[in-house]
């Protein structure tokens, strides 16, 4: 009787480990849509606390205006994500080895962002940025690497992977997640149509490319820092641009670039996959 009593008793629990242990690209969408929500209610509750401008957050563009603005609610959704992942014991599968590895090739996507990323962080202004600023904008960064790369190339690449999907898939539902993501900035941001547009395309072949710096490298924690990397150097670079700086070509071009190398690097993975599928169709049995 006190063994029945004690299964009852974890069985919500157990329910909940069960439910999201099956995976797939349903429950992937579900959860991110979810997160989606949870972090723009957050958003709501940082902007009415602290207000728009003016106070403590002062200036737009400011040190505390970045890190209470754009900061603070990605803080805030990585904790959230952190937490469901503890929920599930999961942290230890996301965070450790993965168990499909990558080719060589590879790190050509890697190779393009990081040199991006110089680029842009070389062209910046520093002197007109600020200290305070640049470390406001690689803080947020590293916190914006940290829950989107955990939500997409973590639970959504793991979500695929239990329900048994091919890794074609896997890239591309991880892939095209993180960009749905981003075409909420259509009604949550002043910017039109044509630029969320570009940006969607944009965020899906970069989350291609931090899918293969996933397989490439094993580990979910690079794609971090690799994603960590990106958004302040670009920001920095886009709101204090050093005059006359060569580099600043390579910066002002990314977009461009991460797309062309997303689209190649997809090509290639395609083929790829489909080379690999058949060696192992073709290969005898033992």
């Amino acid at each position: 009787m006190t063994e029945v009593r004690h299964e009852a008793a974890d069985a919500p629990g157990t329910r909940w480990r069960r439910f999201w242990e099956r995976g797939d690209w349903w429950r992937a969408v579900l959860l991110a849509a979810v997160y989606y929500g949870v972090y723009q209610l957050l958003s709501l509750l940082v902007g009415a606390v602290f207000g728009v401008e003016g106070g403590i957050r002062g200036e737009a563009g400011s040190a505390m205006d970045v890190f209470i603005g754009t900061g603070l609610p990605i803080i805030l959704g990585a904790v959230v994500l952190l937490a469901f992942a503890a929920s599930l014991g999961w942290l230890g599968e996301l965070f450790g080895p993965q168990p499909v590895r990558g080719r060589r090739w590879m790190w050509v996507g890697i190779a393009v962002v990081l040199v991006i990323n110089v680029s842009a962080l070389g062209s910046v202004d520093f002197a007109s940025a600020g200290a305070a600023l640049i470390a406001s904008w690689l803080l947020t960064g590293l916190f914006v690497g940290l829950a989107e790369e955990l939500l997409t190339r973590g639970f959504v690449v793991n979500l695929m992977r239990k329900a048994g999907r091919g890794e074609v898939a896997v890239a591309l539902v991880s892939a095209t997640v993180f960009a749905a993501l981003h075409a909420g900035n259509f009604f949550t941001t002043d910017q039109g149509l044509a630029t969320t547009a570009t940006q969607v395309v944009y965020t899906f072949f970069f989350g291609i490319i931090m899918y293969l710096a996933l397989r490439l490298t094993g580990r979910l924690i690079w794609p971090i820092l690799l994603h960590a990397s990106t958004d302040p150097t670009v920001s920095l670079f886009a709101a204090h641009p050093a005059t006359g700086d060569p580099l600043s070509i390579v910066a002002s071009l990314s977009t461009y670039l991460v797309i062309v190398t997303g689209a190649v690097l997809l090509v290639v993975f395609l083929v790829s996959e489909r080379r690999r599928r058949r060696a192992v169709g073709t290969a005898p049995a033992r």
